[in-house]
């Protein structure tokens, strides 16, 4: 898939190339972004190269993974970076992080909602899920801002630099920002209602 920019009125998403690696390089040196992200620690220039020479190009072009720095409006200025990763058919996974210097003023969730809507209209996305380890709070602010709806927390769902961790899960569905889906969804019906007839998916008992 050919790379896509898009924008917002304070933002614009850009695939990321050579001209940001020093950019990320020194974002990235944060310890708060080393320790919540699966990035490496220590962050060396080589890793900043790799990432905008070959990692995120190859996403592009394999169409796995569609990465997109998130910059000011002069498309220069770094905010951060949020990657949106194919998990299975119709879901993506989406992660990101915000250079210090600009968290607070809502650009990484503005970004995230942005992502996620070109996902679902131009990808074929029908559910955009968010993961991040118990105790991100930071990461979960931004989700709920987003518009994310948090269905709870994983055990061990995680492996951030050889550690497995729980973390919290969310998503996103078309249908949250008024969007159709590409396939249809029926959600299930309220804890405690019975299903029609009386009828289940469990195996009877014997007794």
């Amino acid at each position: 898939m050919q790379p896509v920019t898009l924008t917002t009125d304070r933002l614009v998403l850009r695939p990321v190339g050579p001209q940001d690696t020093d950019a990320i390089h020194a974002a990235a040196q944060d310890p708060d972004i080393q320790r919540w992200t699966t990035i490496p620690s220590p962050y060396l220039p080589e890793h900043a190269r790799s990432f905008v020479e070959q990692l995120a190009p190859d996403g592009w072009a394999g169409g796995s993974q569609f990465t997109f720095g998130v910059f000011l409006p002069d498309a220069t200025t770094l905010v951060g970076v949020n990657s949106l990763v194919m998990r299975s058919l119709g879901t993506a996974e989406i992660g990101f992080w915000t250079a210090k210097e600009h968290r607070g003023r809502g650009y990484t969730a503005e970004a995230v909602l942005t992502a996620s809507r070109w996902a679902f209209t131009d990808l074929a996305v029908d559910r955009v899920e968010w993961r991040a380890e118990v105790g991100n709070n930071a990461s979960r602010a931004v989700a709920r801002h987003a518009g994310f709806t948090l269905e709870g927390t994983q055990r061990s769902a995680v492996n951030n630099k050889g550690v497995r961790r729980d973390c919290w899960v969310g998503s996103l569905l078309p249908s949250d920002l008024g969007l159709p889906s590409t396939a249809p969804y029926l959600p299930a019906p309220p804890v405690g209602t019975s299903s029609p007839s009386g009828t289940g998916t469990g195996t009877p008992s014997d007794g």
